[in-house]
């Protein structure tokens, strides 16, 4: 539980207090999940976000055809979930799945609302978390129509080195909206270009 509190108050840039953490601790349980398996699946409702306390998984939409497309990763100290669908009370958009066996640390919505109710700091720690998650996604959007394969995959390494050492190859093409061929091709021309 320790990263979970470093996590917490990196995300608020404070302390907090042994019994404010020991009250939010009352309201999540432990679990844990093989590889492959679902931790929420597109079409059912989301019910919890997932603290990463070990392991990797990855949230994605299938198109029409079948084929899925990466949208997060998630490894240690990260947190995920389809927050559409846990927000709205409507049916997930994403598919969840565990890419290593998975320990996590889950918050139910009506702990969650608890949580920010009657503990304030927990307010403030999801708006930021939340927050932070928008400005992400939005900053991916404009990368993703304003510059080209070679560069975009260059400053998710930059970035996000765990994930290229962690996150299978394809995922990662998918995750940066190119084919596994085009990330091979980059991967290996910066290889020789050092």
């Amino acid at each position: 539980m320790l990263s979970l509190r470093i996590n917490i108050e990196k995300t608020i840039q404070q302390k907090i207090t042994d019994t404010e953490f020991e009250q939010f601790l009352k309201l999540v349980f432990e679990k844990t999940f093989d590889k492959k398996d679902f931790l929420v699946e597109e079409g059912n409702e989301c019910n919890y976000i997932y603290f990463i306390n070990k392991g990797s998984c990855y949230s994605y939409i299938t198109d029409n055809k079948g084929e899925k497309h990466a949208v997060q990763f998630a490894l240690e100290g990260y947190w995920i979930s389809d927050l559409f669908s846990f927000f709205s009370d409507k049916k997930a958009i994403y598919t969840i799945e565990a890419l290593e066996q998975l320990n996590v640390i889950a918050l139910n919505k009506k702990n969650f609302k608890k949580a920010c109710d009657n503990i304030p700091v927990f307010d403030r720690f999801f708006r930021v978390l939340i927050q932070n998650a928008y400005v992400s996604v939005q900053y991916r959007l404009a990368k993703t129509n304003s510059e080209d394969a070679e560069k975009r995959y260059f400053e998710f390494s930059k970035l996000h080195p765990d994930f290229i050492q962690r996150i299978p190859q394809y995922l990662i093409a998918s995750y940066l909206g190119i084919k596994p061929q085009s990330l091979s091709r980059i991967r290996n021309e910066s290889f020789r270009n050092k």
